[in-house]
């Protein structure tokens, strides 16, 4: 089965990078971010869109997931939580 796979620009500082993650993944994160840290329930946009495969509907969801991850890290300034640091990889781009 096909999965979209999302590919979103972080930036931390003067860092810039790419991760890819499909929406379960993204889902999953915001699961454990919102029991562990109290992270809004409604921060991650849903899951259910009509006609998932469209180009558009993937963009805009694909910019919504940007936005999702560019606020999580606007909230952990400092320290990012291990369960997100390590789903935007951050050990292999910043020391």
């Amino acid at each position: 089965s096909l999965f979209q796979v999302y590919i979103i620009q972080v930036s931390v500082g003067s860092h810039q990078w790419t991760v890819k993650h499909r929406y379960s993944d993204f889902h999953d994160l915001h699961e454990k971010l919102v029991s562990e840290k109290k992270i809004d329930k409604n921060l991650l946009p849903p899951k259910k869109i009509i006609g998932k495969n469209s180009k558009s509907l993937v963009e805009k969801r694909q910019k919504e997931l940007e936005v999702y991850l560019q606020t999580l890290l606007v909230k952990f300034p400092v320290t990012a939580p291990k369960v997100l640091s390590h789903f935007l990889h951050f050990h292999f781009y910043v020391s």
